[in-house]
């Protein structure tokens, strides 16, 4: 059967009526061009999208079950709320995807490739899948030395994960939540945890280099030999106790006097460390 939408992807993208009409129809979408098509909602069931390009489509709360997705390339694509069960997604592409509260009951993913996708404790996955060590994203993910540089995280769930050695730098975290998280040795570099929780989690050996943990929830949080907190901004960070706060004031003067780029804040400020000998210049910048 003809592949009813052009795989051109300089010819125009078809409307959700456009889709809905084809499929009601019987027209083939194998192989079609639907980037970036919005079809939040759709029925879908059952159709078969084998290797349609499905690149930042939203396809939220849509209704995906039993559908063929094999080898459908779905990076970026919207798949929050989506029903896909007992959909077949055989080698396709997931990378970067939003998997929130998404139905995988019973679909086949082999050799699906979901790094980097995000998902959360909604999420519903074939029994016996192994997501933690997919790649993916999410609560108890396992994402250990993982390469996240400058990722966007935003309010993320990633509760237990293990992101020991991770890279984090200049990672957007605000309002994550990273309660009970493993950070140990990641690499926190100017990465942006406004608001997030880090109640409980490991950051032992981390370095925290410019980050701005402003309104942070630390509580219960292991700060013990952090690699660097030069320029970090602490400011009305939650949950640090007296001997926490006392042990970050102790380090270096050079630290604790550079200041963060964005908030114009020092860490010894952010701190409240009273009486600090800065042996460092007032405007050190980080």
């Amino acid at each position: 059967m003809a592949t009813y939408f052009s795989s051109d992807p300089y010819c125009s993208s078809p409307t959700i009526d456009d889709i809905l009409d084809a499929v009601r129809q019987g027209k083939s979408l194998v192989e079609a061009n639907l980037r970036g098509v919005n079809l939040e909602g759709a029925n879908l069931t059952g159709v078969d999208l084998t290797r349609t390009n499905l690149i930042g489509v939203n396809l939220s709360r849509a209704n995906l079950s039993h559908a063929n997705l094999t080898g459908a390339d779905l990076r970026g694509a919207n798949l929050a709320g989506a029903n896909l069960a007992g959909a077949t997604l055989r080698e396709c592409y997931l990378f970067r995807a939003q998997m929130q509260g998404c139905n995988l009951e019973n679909a086949n993913l082999e050799s699906a490739k979901i790094k980097l996708a995000i998902y959360d404790s909604q999420t519903i996955w074939p029994e016996g899948y192994d997501y933690r060590k997919s790649g993916a994203i999410g609560p108890k993910a396992n994402l250990s030395g993982a390469f996240l540089n400058t990722a966007n995280l935003k309010n993320v769930d990633l509760q237990e994960a293990n992101l020991r050695g991770a890279y984090l730098s200049g990672a957007d975290l605000t309002g994550a939540n990273l309660e009970g998280a493993a950070l140990s040795g990641a690499n926190l570099k100017l990465a942006i945890l406004t608001g997030a929780s880090l109640r409980n989690a490991r950051l032992n050996g981390a370095e925290l280099q410019g980050a701005d943990l402003r309104a942070t929830d630390l509580t219960d949080a292991n700060l013990e030999q952090l690699q660097s907190i030069a320029g970090a901004d602490f400011t009305l960070a939650q949950g640090l106790s007296a001997e926490t706060k006392a042990m970050l004031c102790c380090h270096s003067g050079k630290d604790l006097g550079t200041w963060n780029r964005f908030t114009r804040t020092n860490t010894a400020e952010s701190l409240g460390c009273s009486t600090v000998k800065l042996n460092a210049p007032q405007n050190t910048s980080l």
